[in-house]
This record gives C-alpha cells, structure tokens and sequence, in this order.
C-alpha cells in the first residue's frame, strides 16, 4: 500500500522575505512559533505514525511542535535539507535579484548551479529518494516530513509530472501543508498543496488507484536522464 506524505514547509524565522536562508541554522521567530503551533494544533487528531525533519533549526522546531500532541520522537532526514546555494547562503535577497543568474533562475532553474552549491535538480532527485524510502518504510501510513519551500516545490513537481522548469510557478507558505501519496509502484497523487485551511481524518484518506509499476520506475529513471 502507498504512503501519504504530509510535506510541511517550516515556519518563519528572522530570515525569511529578507534573505537567502540556505543551510544556515536560524531559529523560528516568535511569528513563526505561532504559525508552527497552529500546523501542530490542526494535525494534532490525524493518526500521524512518524516525523520527520530536514536537519535545521528551523525544520527541527517546527517539526517538534507538529510531533508532540503525538508523542512522536523527529527522525532526521538529510535528503530534503534545503538546497545548497553555495556563496548566495545567507545573503540579502535584493542585491541577489540584481544578479545576471537571476532571471535564469526564475525562468530555467534546470540550468542553474548555485555558485559553490548544488543544482535543483540534483536537490530534487536527492529528495524525491528520501521520500521513496520513507514511503517504503511507513507502507499505508500517514507521515509528517517538515522541509523547505524550494525542495517541497521541487518534489511536487517531479511526483506531478511538471517540468523542473515550471516549478517556480508554485508557492509553498510557511506552515503550509502538502499531501501526497506516493510509493509500492502506485501512481503518485497529490491530495492537498499549500494548504494553509481546517484538516480532518476524512481529508486524509487517499483514492484507491491502479499500480503503475514499471511506468513509474521508467519515468524516475527519464527525469535523472
């Protein structure tokens, strides 16, 4: 049986609309602890069976308030860590849309290596594997993963057959939820994005589907290509 997934952006920290946060270890703001406690009280009734956390600061404590109405320790996962963007970590946002890689960026993010960092791509392949093991483990489960913006963007658009291109065409808030139910060779299907409204038990239970099998595994193999 596939896995659903609740893909958790981390709330807001000092940094956030102001710089290019990275791999950098800001904490949530006292805005951002609001906005996690309130993920945390609107998934408090789910049957939640695990959580797991981008190695951060911030993902840790957001994730922290998310797991304790279900006294659930956080399982680290360094596969969605938050892009490396090499020299542009931690720099001000306004200079960075100045820059010539910029527009690129925005408009051709498969091309894009961050300077001294890591490529979209290779961020999104990275943690569309995590999230195929969590799914292998937690078989039939519900599960919290908490990551970044870029990445849940990312992953979203690899599971929705969008091209990496497109996929700054999506927004992931702080504290947003997106589910998805992935893995066991079925069709990915994705139930909820961005979702920042009321949840309840009905909202999380996943369509039947028809596996795909060799399909799914030829079309993970294309998007490596």
């Amino acid at each position: 049986m596939p896995s659903t997934l609740l893909l958790i952006r981390h709330a807001t920290t000092a940094a956030t609309g102001e710089r290019l946060g990275g791999r950098t270890e800001a904490p949530l703001d006292e805005r951002g602890r609001g906005q996690a406690e309130a993920t945390a009280g609107r998934l408090a009734d789910l049957p939640i069976r695990a959580v797991y956390a981008s190695p951060l600061a911030r993902t840790v404590q957001t994730a922290e308030l998310v797991a304790a109405p279900h006294r659930l320790q956080i399982l680290p996962c360094e596969g969605v860590i938050e892009v490396e963007y090499g020299s542009w970590t931690d720099r001000p946002l306004k200079p960075l849309f100045r820059n010539k890689l910029w527009p690129t960026i925005q408009s051709r993010p498969s091309l894009v290596r961050f300077p001294g960092g890591e490529t979209i791509r290779a961020a999104q392949l990275r943690a569309v594997d995590a999230l195929e093991e969590i799914a292998s483990r937690h078989r039939n489960r519900l599960v919290a993963v908490v990551s970044h913006a870029d990445i849940i963007k990312a992953v979203v658009a690899f599971y929705a057959g969008m091209p990496l291109d497109a996929f700054q065409r999506l927004h992931v808030g702080p504290a947003s939820v997106t589910m998805l139910s992935v893995g066991d060779g079925s069709r990915p299907v994705l139930l909820r994005f961005n979702d920042e409204g009321p949840l309840t038990r009905e909202a999380f239970v996943p369509p039947r589907r028809t596996p795909v099998g060799k399909k799914a595994a030829r079309s993970r193999s294309a998007a490596r290509g």
